[in-house]
């Protein structure tokens, strides 16, 4: 039962970095500014990377390698949350998920860098250490664009408004919660919403941006157990097209 919470888990983990980087790949030459150009290109990069490792550690424990698990499944065998999968559509809902989502993952790192199982704590000590600046990059913006014009202070008021039940599904509990909780694996995504809230709230508290009562929210879940929306095929089928093409390619 062990073993396989603690795959369950470097699915979700994985499936979430792949995915939402291979969505902030899409800014390459599209962003509002140069420098978010290469930010955002900079943070897929790394997304993608942490995701790699992740596949890496599921081979070790037996399953597909990483090139056939990132590349050769359908939507149906993916376990990310809803979020990451969504069209980018506007740069203010790129960046409030970047904020969401960041800002969760931090934690999320930080309470694994603590895991009894060593090698996924070694990875979240690694990786929280490049999250952190994927998290100062939007705290940056949410508070410059977040108390600037009216017209920017609407846009991301309407797409936090839109995009925070979808945040909320990243909080959707596994299977196998009490396990990992119970060997002291990860500390339960319970846990981890409970950090994550206040965090979010302090930032926006700084500008003219308003949170929603989470009460009156429904969470997006079924990500992690294969429910997924129309747009993550298309993302897949996009994202494997190289590695169809040349199964020899690098990531």
């Amino acid at each position: 039962m062990v073993e396989k919470a603690i795959i369950d888990l470097l699915y979700k983990l994985a499936d979430d970095l792949l995915i939402l980087g291979h969505r902030n790949s899409e800014w390459t030459g599209l962003g509002p500014l140069l420098e978010e150009d290469i930010a955002f290109s900079s943070m897929a990069q790394d997304k993608i990377g942490q995701s790699l490792e992740f596949y890496k550690i599921l081979h070790q424990a037996g399953e597909s390698d990483p090139d056939t698990l990132a590349f050769l499944r359908n939507a149906d065998l993916f376990h990310n949350c809803q979020f990451v999968e969504l069209p980018n559509a506007e740069y203010d809902f790129s960046l409030i998920r970047h904020f969401l989502f960041d800002m969760a993952e931090i934690i999320r790192f930080e309470m694994l860098s603590n895991s009894s199982i060593e090698i996924i704590a070694q990875a979240a000590s690694k990786f929280k250490g490049e999250i952190k600046y994927h998290v100062m990059h939007a705290e940056s913006w949410i508070q410059q664009l977040g108390s600037a014009t009216e017209d920017s202070i609407n846009r991301l008021q309407k797409s936090l408004d839109y995009a925070l039940p979808y945040a909320l599904g990243i909080f959707e509990e596994s299977k196998y919660e009490e396990v990992l909780i119970n060997e002291k694996v990860f500390g339960g995504e319970k846990a981890l919403k409970e950090q994550w809230e206040p965090r979010i709230r302090e930032i926006l508290e700084t500008t003219s941006l308003v949170l929603p009562n989470f009460e009156n929210l429904i969470p997006v879940y079924g990500g992690r157990y294969g429910d997924h929306t129309e747009h993550l095929q298309l993302l897949v089928d996009e994202m494997s097209e190289v590695f169809k093409v040349d199964p020899k390619a690098d990531w």
